[in-house]
């Protein structure tokens, strides 16, 4: 048989593979959607609702009761942050400069296509990265490792402690999809294409700057320690982004540091990494049983296992994505608040995609061990879910 006729069989059957592989991904997308709206709904009629708290230009929504939870309910946090600003525009003084633009300006294009309604509007861009997301987060799995590690990473990814995160009007969706192409594109060699999405991300999240440092771990490795210049060029790229967005506050402020410089109203504070750990561990023995003392429970029970997940990442997979996945670690853990030192660092684990291999690796061929983490997980998501639509302090 000839080599042409033996990889049309080929072929088609990875197409069929592909295909019946995307189908799954929608089908976790479509169960995790479901059951996070019919978490909101039954969590907005089963727990008393703390005070709801506004933020500058944008009031927080009234807790009503109605079917409307299913879709409203996820209006929290910076939720109401990222639909201010894609509604009215970033203002001097008042905070929102923490918050990058790429989101609420995706945010603000699909409103203004849809009449104007910037929160279902939200909730479309979200979603729908999201999807993306786990899409080439199978995609991309499958190539680097196998079938089986890449539809168990997108189930973990999908039931995630924190991964309400992913549906509600949050950048992390659209973070982790971009974060996703810019290593794929890398791995591929494709580094235009690996520097703009990277330029993307870092309009999309602070951390996204620090893409730089894998990048260029891999333009050193793929160029066996010569990489070429344009290898590395684009591998800048992410920090281009970034001082495009810190050249706009110059421009409109006159201070390039204006989204670090607002950040002081989160009381964040440095802290030695493992000094953060520390005390996060004191806080977990110390408040057992004692509210809010749970809030640093589960803080910890979910950054523990990712931590330890990242240690393999470090040592078991390819360097950039060690490399990914430690200055995703160290910023967040350096930069503390300290009265509940790993207070967003669950939500932040969230883009760090090697978690979900390594969590992946570990149950292969291990049904129990599977089924244990799926089952931990979904109901700690749950938790989390019932919590935050009622403004608890998950965030």
């Amino acid at each position: 048989m000839s080599t042409s006729a033996a990889d049309g069989p080929r072929h088609r059957a990875r197409r069929v593979a592909t295909r019946e592989g995307l189908l799954y991904v929608l089908k976790v997308f479509v169960a995790v959607r479901l059951g996070l709206a019919l978490i909101a709904v039954l969590g907005t009629a089963l727990l008393p609702p703390l005070h709801a708290v506004s933020v500058p230009g944008w009031p927080a929504p009234p807790a009503t009761p109605g079917w409307h939870n299913l879709f409203t309910a996820w209006e929290r946090f910076d939720a109401l942050w990222y639909l201010r600003i894609a509604a009215h525009g970033y203002a001097n003084h008042d905070g929102s400069a923490a918050f990058f633009p790429l989101y609420p300006l995706l945010v603000r294009a699909v409103s203004f296509a849809l009449g104007n309604h910037p929160y279902a509007a939200s909730l479309v861009v979200s979603n729908l990265a999201f999807l993306a997301g786990l899409a080439v987060l199978y995609a991309f799995t499958r190539e680097e490792e196998s079938e089986g590690v890449a539809r168990r990473a997108v189930l973990y990814a999908a039931v995630f402690p924190t991964a309400l995160f992913f549906v509600a009007p949050y950048s992390e969706s659209l973070f982790l999809l971009l974060a996703l192409v810019t290593l794929w594109a890398a791995r591929r060699g494709r580094w235009a294409a690996a520097g703009l999405a990277g330029a993307l991300a870092a309009l999309t999240r602070n951390l996204g700057l620090l893409l730089v440092l894998p990048l260029a771990v891999e333009a050193v490795q793929q160029g066996r320690g010569r990489p070429r210049a344009s290898a590395l060029a684009w591998s800048a790229a992410p920090a281009a982004g970034t001082l495009a967005y810190l050249w706009y506050w110059r421009a409109i402020s006159g201070d390039w540091l204006a989204p670090l410089h607002q950040q002081s109203g989160w009381q964040r504070t440095w802290s030695f990494p493992l000094a953060t750990l520390w005390h996060a561990t004191q806080d977990f023995w110390r408040y057992a049983g004692l509210y809010p003392g749970g809030y640093h429970q589960l803080d910890w029970v979910i950054v523990v296992p990712a931590l330890a997940a990242g240690v393999y990442a470090a040592v078991r997979f390819r360097p950039l994505y060690g490399v990914y996945t430690w200055a995703s670690f160290l910023a967040p853990l350096c930069l503390v608040f300290a009265p509940r030192p790993l207070m967003s660092f669950p939500r932040f684990v969230l883009p760090v995609f090697p978690v979900y291999w390594a969590f992946a690796r570990w149950t292969e061929g291990r049904r129990t061990a599977h089924e244990l983490l799926v089952a931990c997980s979904a109901a700690l998501l749950g938790v989390l879910t019932l919590l935050f639509v009622n403004w608890y302090y998950v965030f």
